[in-house]
């Protein structure tokens, strides 16, 4: 079944031949604007931050661009929107099953899911070799249902308390057309990296003649954020700061994933240099212990000045021994 055609370059407002600075930015400005937890419409927001979210999943991924453009080029082709000639798809022998799946509530579009999900839709029971029988043997052999994998999108508020997220699976048998849809729970604990994934026990393709049902791995995808990035369980902030706070030092307060914090500039601080407050990144297991947050530095210079502002320039210029070139 071909999925709705998205088009992400619209929905982050930016030209295909964008650069992949201009896809930050407006990612960037999007996000601050559509960010559930400043949002007066949480509900509308959060709709709208899934959307450019996936959209710079896609586009801000050199690799993933270029299948994007790939397929973007089909996008209109009679009879819907199909894989181009030479797609990889997902690997299972022919006729090993006849199952479609449909996820909902992971935060990806069926778009997303069916063209540039991390994983093979349709896996196989770890430990199980992949026959086809025929005949008899087809009919009466009691089989396992493959196991099916899909990512699930999370944003860094919920990687670091956890929450609980209702999924919904549909399954279509491609033969007959019967439509099953199973909703569930998935539990997403404190501290979900980013590429961790969570097993949920038989909410994978149904089992046949009497088989157990496989397994359903969720992948964890983190949101990409206006503010934070995230490595394993530490977490990253750029925080742009002036030519004098990094010369003389200073006391700026940055923002984390819990709550604002109150970060000491050491004097004669360089550009791109990171700073670590130990402990304020995401939690680590059960243990209580938590990953670091690590902020870079960017030495910002103002674009415009006053008179006044010169005049002291000048006057810096003339008293400073400094010589960058020395």
């Amino acid at each position: 079944m071909p999925a709705q055609f998205k088009d992400y370059y619209t929905t982050l407002g930016v030209s295909r031949d964008a650069t992949p600075d201009d896809i930050k930015k407006a990612f960037r400005k999007l996000a601050r604007k559509y960010h559930p937890d400043t949002a007066t419409d949480k509900k509308a927001a959060e709709e709208k931050f899934k959307e450019i979210n996936e959209a710079n999943e896609v586009l801000s991924d050199p690799e993933k661009r270029k299948k994007y453009d790939t397929l973007g080029a089909h996008w209109n082709e009679a009879g819907g929107f199909e894989r181009p000639p030479g797609w990889q798809q997902s690997a299972s022998p022919e006729g090993a099953y006849s199952q479609e799946f449909h996820f909902g509530g992971t935060g990806f579009s069926d778009f997303f899911e069916q063209y540039f999900s991390g994983g093979s839709r349709y896996g196989f029971p770890q430990g199980f070799e992949e026959e086809i029988p025929t005949g008899a043997a087809r009919q009466g052999r009691a089989r396992r249902g493959h196991d099916v994998e899909g990512d699930i999108l999370v944003t860094l508020e919920e990687a670091m308390h956890g929450t609980q997220r209702p999924i919904s699976l549909q399954t279509m048998n491609r033969q007959t057309g019967a439509v099953q849809t199973h909703e569930f729970q998935v539990r997403i604990p404190p501290g979900a990296t980013d590429g961790r994934r969570i097993r949920v026990p038989g909410q994978g393709e149904p089992g046949h003649n009497g088989g157990e049902a496989g397994d359903l791995y969720l992948r964890v995808r983190h949101a990409s954020h206006p503010d934070f990035t995230t490595r394993e369980a530490d977490v990253y902030h750029e925080l742009d700061v002036a030519p004098w706070e990094a010369v003389l030092g200073a006391e700026i307060v940055v923002p984390t994933l819990d709550g604002s914090i109150k970060l000491r500039i050491p004097e004669n601080a360089e550009n791109e240099q990171k700073l670590r407050v130990r402990g304020r990144g995401l939690p680590k297991g059960k243990t209580g212990e938590r990953g670091d947050f690590y902020v870079t530095l960017h030495i910002s210079l103002p674009t415009k000045i006053s008179d006044a502002e010169r005049a002291l320039w000048e006057q810096l210029r003339s008293a400073s021994t400094f010589n960058p070139r020395a």
